[in-house]
């Protein structure tokens, strides 16, 4: 009597190691030493039942449908302490991280904050939900005008990726206005999309939402095809990551820098327009899609030092090891959540870190960061004479002779 062999069935965490594969060096996770520097940097390792390296074990052990029967990896905010510090280089927030909240994605494990924010975005390109008819809304009344390549219909040098934040939300319209100023004083020529720009959709693919980014890039690839330009600007680090690291992934490959990068190199032209003393102690958030992700950590310095009357100050953690806003990997989204699982916010860390140097202006450079230390300023004690500006809005504001 013939004997049919039948290949057992893998388990759930054979098929999640091996989808871990398809990551940029993600087979370096069979290399993990199990000595627990990520979960001891990561800033909510404490709190999850199983922080980054624990993630591992029950994988080895076959047991990772474990870890999917708790919800602490929403905890993650993929601020990348956990990769930076791994000494056997494992992807982790762009693998293991990112994997398991798709996997939760997949299975509906998702907060109601993060849930409410992914169906913005899939219905109106964001995720606060605003029409992409108001996109350009921000730019009304600014004079010159700036230019929407659908309407100016010409080349232009520089394609401003604007973001959604930096579109939409009411604190961070004022970057953007700042920035034209410094654009224009510059004689930067320059365009935006309007309401042909889409979410980057950075954040979305590391909160575990592949299938909208990718879905997102499409459209925002569509977008740059329809116009010539030499070079993209973003305001947004996490735009900034897409455009750099992501998009060429599904075949979209532009020239991309931060708006940092793309000043810092024009610092000879820009600095005779600096004419006002801010006499300030300015101390700079590292923001890590900038610094950590991107290296990316001379550049704003370059541009604040370059401001009359400041004097620049380094809170502890700097440059590589900076302390996260919270607002990357979903984590704009999660607040609540969060809220609920630590009684804590990051933000609020930082703040602290700002105050105890005696910081006047906590500078940053990410549309996340504004509305978040002004938040967290309300809550820190001794905290409410710091001010939180964009480098953006520093430079405009020095370019002010009044």
């Amino acid at each position: 009597m013939a004997v049919t062999m039948v290949s057992p069935r893998p388990s759930f965490s054979e098929a999640f190691y091996a989808s871990l594969q398809e990551v940029a060096d993600g087979e370096r996770i069979r290399t993990c030493l199990q000595c627990g520097t990520c979960s001891g940097v990561c800033p909510f390792g404490y709190l999850m039942d199983f922080p980054p390296s624990r993630m591992i074990a029950a994988l080895r052990a076959r047991m990772f449908d474990r870890v999917l029967e708790t919800d602490t990896v929403w905890m993650c905010v993929s601020c990348y302490a956990c990769t930076q510090v791994c000494p056997s280089k494992i992807p982790l927030t762009a693998g293991l991280m990112a994997r398991t909240k798709e996997e939760m994605v997949l299975a509906g494990h998702v907060p109601t904050e993060l849930q409410d924010a992914l169906e913005k975005t899939l219905h109106y390109g964001n995720p606060l939900g605003e029409s992409p008819r108001k996109r350009a809304d921000w730019a009304l009344g600014l004079d010159p005008p700036v230019p929407i390549l659908r309407q100016v219909r010409r080349p232009v040098d520089v394609l401003w990726f604007v973001g959604d934040y930096a579109s939409y939300h009411p604190r961070v319209q004022r970057v953007s206005r700042a920035l034209v100023r410094v654009l224009n004083a510059l004689g930067v020529d320059f365009g935006i999309l309007g309401p042909e720009e889409q979410s980057d959709g950075d954040s979305l693919r590391l909160a575990g939402e592949r299938g909208l980014f990718e879905r997102l890039a499409e459209k925002n690839g569509r977008a740059f095809r329809r116009y010539a330009f030499r070079e993209i600007i973003t305001t947004d680090p996490h735009a900034y990551n897409a455009l750099k690291n992501a998009y060429p992934e599904l075949g979209i490959a532009y020239p991309v820098r931060h708006y940092t990068q793309f000043l810092a190199e024009r610092l000879d032209q820009l600095r005779p327009l600096l004419k006002r003393e801010l006499k300030a102690r300015v101390t700079f958030h590292d923001p890590c899609y900038l610094g950590r992700v991107n290296g990316v950590y001379e550049e704003p310095r370059a541009l604040l030092e370059a401001i009359p009357g400041v004097t620049l100050v380094e809170m502890s953690h700097n440059r590589s090891t900076s302390l996260c806003c919270g607002g990357g990997g979903g984590g704009m989204w999660l607040d609540g959540f969060q809220w609920e699982k630590a009684r804590v916010r990051l933000s609020e860390w930082r703040v602290r870190e700002a105050v105890s140097i005696k910081a006047d202006i906590l500078a940053v450079a990410c549309p996340y960061e504004p509305p978040r230390f002004e938040d967290a300023i309300k809550m820190v004690q001794g905290a409410s004479r710091l001010v939180v500006k964009d480098i953006a809005e520093l430079l405009a504001e020095a370019m002010d002779e009044t």
